[in-house]
């Protein structure tokens, strides 16, 4: 019999770090070894499946600040930018591999790269098996309509997200920009307003809404004379973010030193 993999989360009283946890507990070749969450949280040395649907797992929250206390092989990391950069550096000290599902200002690229010489990370934008085939369709789409279509992007996410447009947002529109032989940086439109003129067919528009409990919803819209092509992933719960997550885990155990993404984990790398 395989022997599982051990791995960690961290940030598991929270809303992604609950679903973790419950997924984990039950997820085939991965063993739940290790719960952390910061040190002033109120569930703190509790167990951390009671804080779930799946029960008593007899794995208590422990402190966060020193990842030493845990054994795992693989730590699962859905926090803010700062802690995981400093998770990343524990890591690497310790040589244990860890999937990062945070995004944003903050998320120090090169740092990350010089860390993947000693240990296997995997750093994506989006943990969903979904959206990241749509990332293969979208470099698909991209590359047959050409220039010929508007490329505009519309993201909708719940009221507590701190950053706009979502990671996963951005990264459809590099995959797109890509595609096109495109800058992101240089022809990303981030909203309008007033009277703006026509619209340049090389910009790559975004629009951003944020409301109520929206899990994410992502839609990419080619429009071209007298046809649309529209490209969606919505998510209903966090459970496939999770999921995606924890099939990267299972992954990169047996991976070497290197930083990979979600199409590496699922076979899609051109």
């Amino acid at each position: 019999m395989t022997t599982p993999i051990n791995v960690a989360i961290t940030g598991a009283a929270g809303r992604m770090g609950r679903t973790l946890v419950e997924l984990a507990s039950r997820y085939p070749g991965l063993r739940l070894s290790a719960a952390f969450e910061r040190a002033d949280a109120p569930q703190v040395g509790q167990d951390a499946g009671l804080l779930t649907p799946a029960g008593s797992l007899g794995v208590p929250l422990i402190s966060g600040e020193e990842l030493s206390a845990g054994n795992f092989d693989v730590l699962v990391d859905f926090t803010a930018p700062a802690v995981s950069m400093a998770n990343v550096a524990q890591c690497r000290a310790l040589r244990r591999a860890i999937v990062i599902g945070t995004t944003g200002v903050g998320m120090d690229r090169s740092q990350l790269q010089e860390a993947a010489r000693d240990i296997p990370i995997v750093w994506a934008p989006n943990m969903s098996v979904g959206v990241n085939l749509c990332f293969k369709l979208l470099d698909l789409a991209a590359r047959v309509l050409g220039d010929e279509v508007d490329v505009e992007i519309i993201e909708a996410h719940h009221r507590h997200k701190v950053d706009a447009p979502s990671g996963t947002a951005l990264r459809m529109g590099e995959v797109v920009a890509n595609a096109l032989g495109r800058n992101l940086s240089e022809c990303a439109v981030y909203g309008r307003e007033g009277q703006t003129g026509a619209r340049d067919r090389k910009t790559i528009g975004f629009a951003t809404i944020r409301a109520g409990e929206i899990v994410g919803d992502h839609t990419v819209l080619f429009a071209g004379a007298g046809e649309r092509v529209e490209i969606t992933h919505r998510a209903e719960n966090r459970a496939t973010f999770a999921s995606g997550a924890l099939r990267a885990a299972h992954w990169l155990a047996q991976q070497p030193p290197g930083l990979y993404d979600m199409q590496d984990v699922l076979g899609l790398r051109a």
